[in-house]
């Protein structure tokens, strides 16, 4: 470390800055000094007395010794080195160093340093500027101390909520297993009373009744199987719920086109969604596809990001169906798409009939989908 005014005592200032300049750096409390790097080691050839009072040091004991004096068992060699580079490359700099007193006292030194230079270029000393920074030093460690101590307060908490949320999601899993149990228990009392009942209108409304409970078991083995219990792949539930009615159907002459984008909604929209597939799809194998008569269905779903909207569409190529007057199924169908606050539209494809159901990408009360 190369730093301090010494050499040819206080006469080198008054020399080659002036008098007045000289009386303005004795007089500064601003610790100061010149070294002279003409001589060996670059001694101190200067110093006032604010650097004196900042060290402990007599001026007898500073001129004439390099500043590395100042250095101590906990001085960053780091900053040692960045100091001899400057000076070895006559430029200034500015650092922060770990300094001593003389009674061993450790100060942190605002070490500023620059080269002078004579009216000819040449260069005469280094000039140095030191102040005690403890106090700001002091603050950044007890910044830089809270800043570490919110961070693993911050990794606990994280931590904490993590296991809390898997927790809540082993919880929910287990729900949605249990209920997924009680559903086929309840479906399977169903299955059982239809065929008990000789009137067959009455075992019809039973069939109905079970297409819809199973269709509300398959989105609770949908959950019970997710990752993120918060969402609902809906792709993924029309494939099941569109492969297990048509197997319950029997109907091997009606080809099934399936056009899915995957579009994850809020697992409390589940329910209603499944419902509404269910009812679609049913009325279109039921009405459009009478005994015999062959045919295609296709069911599509995909984002509509300009009109930010979820567009399911369910359309065949049969008979052709107009809305179900004032049916329960009908009912159910429009009382679903007010609670997805959607619209659902009917019409004729010549032949055969498309429905589509448009939604909101985000739901007024229950967020956005995800894609």
């Amino acid at each position: 470390m190369l730093l301090g005014i010494g050499g040819k005592d206080e006469q080198v200032v008054e020399g080659g800055f002036g008098d007045p300049f000289a009386a303005a750096v004795r007089a500064s409390r601003m610790s100061m000094i010149l070294t002279d790097p003409h001589q060996r080691d670059n001694p101190i050839v200067f110093t006032n007395d604010a650097f004196l009072a900042l060290t402990g040091y007599t001026s007898a004991e500073v001129l004439g010794h390099n500043c590395r004096f100042l250095q101590g068992l906990k001085t960053d060699l780091l900053a040692v080195r960045a100091i001899q580079k400057a000076v070895a490359e006559r430029r200034e700099i500015a650092v922060d160093i770990l300094n001593y007193r003389k009674d061993g006292a450790p100060f942190w030194n605002g070490l500023f340093i620059s080269p002078v230079f004579d009216g000819a270029g040449e260069l005469r000393h280094y000039f140095a500027a030191q102040l005690d920074i403890g106090d700001r030093v002091e603050a950044q460690h007890l910044v830089a101390s809270q800043q570490e101590g919110l961070e693993r307060e911050v990794a606990r908490r994280t931590d904490e909520l993590r296991d809390a949320l898997e927790t809540q999601t082993m919880l929910v899993h287990e729900v949605d297993h249990r209920v997924k149990n009680n559903i086929q228990m309840i479906s399977a009392l169903i299955g059982m009373q239809a065929m008990s009942i000789g009137d067959l209108q009455a075992r019809a409304a039973m069939s109905s009744l079970l297409q819809r409970v199973e269709a509300m078991g398959t989105v609770h083995r949908r959950l019970y199987q997710a990752e993120d219990v918060r969402q609902f792949d809906l792709a993924d539930f029309t494939r099941d719920i569109v492969h297990d009615l048509m197997k319950s159907s029997g109907r091997d002459d009606i080809k099934v086109r399936l056009d899915l984008e995957s579009v994850r909604i809020p697992s409390q929209l589940a329910s209603p969604h499944a419902l509404m597939l269910n009812e679609l799809i049913v009325n279109a194998l039921k009405h459009a596809f009478p005994a015999g008569r062959p045919g295609r269905l296709a069911v599509a779903i995909a984002r509509d990001e300009e009109a930010g909207q979820l567009r399911l569409t369910v359309a065949d190529d049969g008979a052709g169906m107009a809305e179900a007057g004032r049916g329960f199924g009908t009912r159910l169908i429009r009382t679903l798409a007010r609670q997805l606050a959607a619209e659902i539209t009917w019409r004729t494809a010549d032949p055969g009939t498309i429905v589509e159901l448009r939604s909101p990408l985000r739901h007024p009360e229950r967020g956005g989908f995800d894609g």
